[in-house]
């Protein structure tokens, strides 16, 4: 309601003003009547703000919605991205100022009135483009600037509290992976846990998915951050800005590291690769389920259950309790049955572990 009044009162005062400046003019130009005080400004005034006020009830309904649009637009965007791109069109205004100084002196209309204003206009774009699309850069930037100066200002002994844990980034897939959350509880991550926004969209966009498996698994994700953010002793940060110039999700996670000096967390083997590739550093999931695997070495028994055939003429197929597969030669005979097995060769692949054995009981006829 007031930002109706407002604009009602801002057709009202311009209608004066132009009724004001240009009514006796247009009288004059006219000539239709020798009274001179139809010239007059102040009823110009009077006439020009009946008639804007008159139009204003048509077209205020269209301008407020407008500038509500606007404003629910402008709130949804990001504070650092609104600030840096009004430091950049600040910017952008103030270098179109200074060039378009020698401009008015120029005795030609097209030079001196119509160029400065296109000057101005694309300046300015170009500021606020440049201030919000490099607006990670410039935090970077400062945050290093500032990092410079704490270290000039901190003695050598004290520096160590500025050795912070590096940012960990969290990609899709380890979020809905969902073993990140006990890895958290057991505190073996450190450093603040950072969940891009762009990630949290595709999250979304996989949680309200027409399919059903895709959307318990988006869900399921939504479900592990919520346990993240709420029930573990971890620092979370919600990162807002996002990379537009970037349309793949995988390519924003290894700009954002880039930018923040973070490390990429994920189980996603390409991804793992590209950050190699980028010098980006990355924890892989995987690689540390594997690590943490019980160490099993040639010649070794174990007791094992065999469960089904092998690829392979007369194998049999069991696995540990962590899901390591062992290939059991000659032992198609004991599918379903428990047995004792003698460790032959142990295979590490880049999609796990993979153990060879053969029946004790074979071993001993032999």
């Amino acid at each position: 309601m007031v930002l109706k009044i407002i604009v009602h009162l801002f057709f009202i005062i311009s209608g004066g003003t132009i009724g004001f400046l240009y009514m006796p003019e247009i009288v004059r130009l006219l000539d239709f009547t020798d009274a001179a005080w139809v010239a007059s400004p102040y009823l110009g005034m009077i006439a020009g703000a009946i008639i804007l006020f008159a139009i204003s009830y048509f077209a205020a309904g269209y301008i407020v919605g407008f500038l509500r649009w606007i404003e629910e637009a402008l709130i949804k965007i990001p504070v650092s991205d609104l600030l840096f791109g009004s430091f950049g069109l600040i910017g952008g205004l103030v270098v179109a100022y200074l060039v378009n100084i020698p401009l008015t002196d120029i005795n030609i209309y097209l030079v001196s009135q119509v160029l400065p204003l296109f000057i101005t206009i694309l300046l300015g774009y170009f500021g606020f483009q440049v201030g919000f699309r490099r607006r990670d850069e410039l935090m970077s930037l400062l945050n290093f600037n500032r990092k410079e100066r704490d270290k000039k200002r901190i003695p050598e002994g004290e520096f160590y509290q500025k050795n912070r844990p590096k940012s960990k980034i969290l990609d899709t897939s380890v979020i809905i992976d969902g073993r990140i959350a006990d890895i958290c509880q057991t505190n073996f991550l450190e450093g603040t846990i950072v969940i891009p926004q762009f990630v949290l969209g595709e999250l979304q966009h996989i949680a309200d998915s027409s399919d059903v498996l895709k959307r318990n698994r988006g869900r399921r994700g939504l479900d592990v951050l919520n346990r993240i953010q709420k029930e573990l002793p971890v620092e979370v940060e919600i990162y807002e800005g996002d990379f537009e110039d970037i349309p793949e999700v995988d390519s924003k996670l290894i700009k954002l590291a880039k930018v923040i000096d973070g490390i990429v967390v994920t189980n996603d083997f390409n991804l793992n690769k590209v950050c190699d590739l980028q010098s980006v550093p990355v924890l892989n999931i995987n690689d540390l389920a594997n690590a943490v695997k019980p160490v099993v070495l040639p010649g070794e028994e174990l007791m094992v259950h065999v469960i089904k055939d092998g690829k392979e003429h007369n194998q049999g197929v069991a696995y540990l309790d962590d899901g390591t597969m062992i290939v059991v030669e000659e032992g198609h005979d004991y599918i379903g049955k428990k047995i004792e097995v003698l460790i032959t060769s142990v295979l590490q692949t880049s999609a796990g572990r993979m153990i060879f054995a053969k029946p004790k009981l074979l071993e001993k006829a032999l």
